[in-house]
């Protein structure tokens, strides 16, 4: 039986791997896969964005090798960034709360 954390090691693998190579190369993400990722899996940090080129401005800032696509290991540093954020965010929340 395996841990939560790999539980969720294994879901960022597969996550990334469902979106990946339905155009070009199958390890890596297109900007359109790269969109369809975000809209499908991150929704709820999308909704308030109102920036029509947020998605250029990420694979931008994500395309380490500058090739308009995104390998894993660039999806997996969205990955920690943003749970860094949201950490960020519910501690800053719970020092709020007194706790």
């Amino acid at each position: 039986m395996s841990t939560l954390l790999e539980d969720a090691m294994d879901t960022l693998i597969r996550i990334y791997h469902h979106y990946s190579g339905k155009e070009g190369d199958r390890y890596k993400l297109s900007k359109g896969e790269l969109k369809e990722l975000l809209t499908s899996e991150l929704s709820d940090f999308l909704s308030g964005q109102k920036d029509p080129l947020l998605v250029g401005k990420i694979m931008q800032d994500l395309d380490s090798t500058k090739d308009n696509e995104v390998d894993f290991n660039d999806f997996v540093i969205l990955a920690v960034v943003l749970t860094v954020a949201c950490n960020d965010f519910l501690e800053e929340q719970l020092k709020k709360e007194g706790f």
